[in-house]
């Protein structure tokens, strides 16, 4: 008789060696306390109080010393004992933030990816079709032209016509240059909600999946409050809000002067914000209003939204918070921009913008 033998369920059983369950919980706590690993351990250390992660064969110190011997941190320097993420554990923080944020990867189908414009970087497929005028001799299928010939001239009346010939499909792929704009303004942590460490988590999966599975796109992040300015790769797990105002125009004019360096037709934007633009220069002096829709301040930001729609610049904004004054202002920035607009959850922010990079990446070419 053929059957399923069932054994016990033991809770945690599938969820790998002791160290890589703790070392899930420990990333997740570096990105809230941007990468204070002393920080970070207090509260593991708390955790495993309460919810019993370690055990008699495998404890806290156990641990710790696979950290370092693993290679996940290091002392800051020889006067300083204190320990820091090395580069291994910034890259196994955004290959988890990847995994979790973008987990639907593996559940898509293969080369879903379309765009409005032709790109480069062109990929041959096992599909051939009769050529066209226009097309690329350099896509010739050499052998299945001339045994094309063959078959409609003989050997003896050998000719190689127009009819006779045929082309490699091909599929292009795309080159998207994106800026990532992050706000850390005050509010990302205000009335003890936290929305930077989301947002964090999501412009780390963003790169890790630029830079591994896009190769050839480019990828600028910035960040902005009172001003704005660029962040590398990786610093993400290391940001923290400052005590700021939320000046919109100060990013997206340094988010288009990064894009006008990038020798590239397909450029996009991508906010990641909670509040209503608050701030803007005016020469050296800032000029604040947290208090309502400021017009001033509006009509800066939506002039500078147009401005990128006439340089042909989508701007796509994840709107963290649902209050009716703050989506009127999206609606209007958006529009103004003819970009998209998302009010997600914190849950939902790595979703959306997961499925508006892959509708923006390859268009397939007859």
């Amino acid at each position: 008789m053929i059957g399923w033998q069932f054994s016990e369920f033991i809770p945690g059983a599938n969820e790998g060696s002791p160290f890589e369950r703790l070392l899930k919980v420990f990333q997740e706590l570096l990105v809230h306390t941007s990468g204070n690993v002393s920080e970070a351990l207090s509260w593991l250390t708390e955790l495993d109080k309460e919810y019993k992660l370690t055990n008699e064969n495998y404890g806290m110190a156990d641990f710790i010393q696979d950290l370092i011997d693993k290679g996940f941190i290091q002392p800051q320097d020889p006067q300083n004992p204190n320990f820091v993420p090395t580069a291994k554990m910034e890259i196994a923080i955004r290959q988890k933030s990847l995994e979790d944020t973008f987990g639907q990867l593996k559940k898509s189908r293969s080369g879903k990816h379309n765009t409005r414009y032709g790109g480069k970087g062109d990929e041959f497929t096992s599909d051939k079709r009769p050529y066209e005028f226009g097309d690329k001799l350099e896509n010739l299928a050499v052998s299945e032209s001339l045994k094309n010939a063959q078959i409609n001239h003989g050997i003896d009346n050998f000719q190689l016509t127009p009819k006779d010939l045929e082309v490699q499909e091909t599929l292009y792929q795309s080159q998207m240059s994106t800026v990532l704009m992050i706000d850390i303004s005050h509010s990302m942590i205000l009335y003890g909600e936290d929305r930077i460490t989301p947002a964090k988590k999501v412009a780390m999966a963003l790169a890790e999946l630029i830079t591994t599975r896009y190769p050839k796109d480019t990828l600028d992040i910035l960040v902005f409050g009172n001003d704005a300015w660029q962040i590398e790769i990786k610093d993400l797990p290391y940001l923290q809000v400052g005590p700021y105002h939320t000046n919109t125009v100060a990013g997206v004019e340094l988010a288009m002067d990064l894009l006008r360096r990038r020798r590239n037709p397909n450029k996009q934007i991508f906010m990641i914000t909670d509040g209503k633009p608050t701030c803007i220069k005016k020469g050296k002096k800032y000029y604040k209003n947290s208090f309502g829709l400021d017009r001033k301040i509006v009509n800066r930001t939506l002039n500078l939204a147009t401005r990128c729609r006439k340089l042909d610049i989508p701007i796509t904004t994840f709107m963290i918070a649902r209050d009716p004054y703050l989506v009127s202002f999206v609606e209007q920035f958006t529009k103004a921009n003819n970009g998209k607009a998302f009010y997600s959850s914190l849950q939902g922010l790595g979703e959306f913008i997961f499925m508006d990079y892959k509708n923006n990446k390859r268009k397939r070419h007859r």
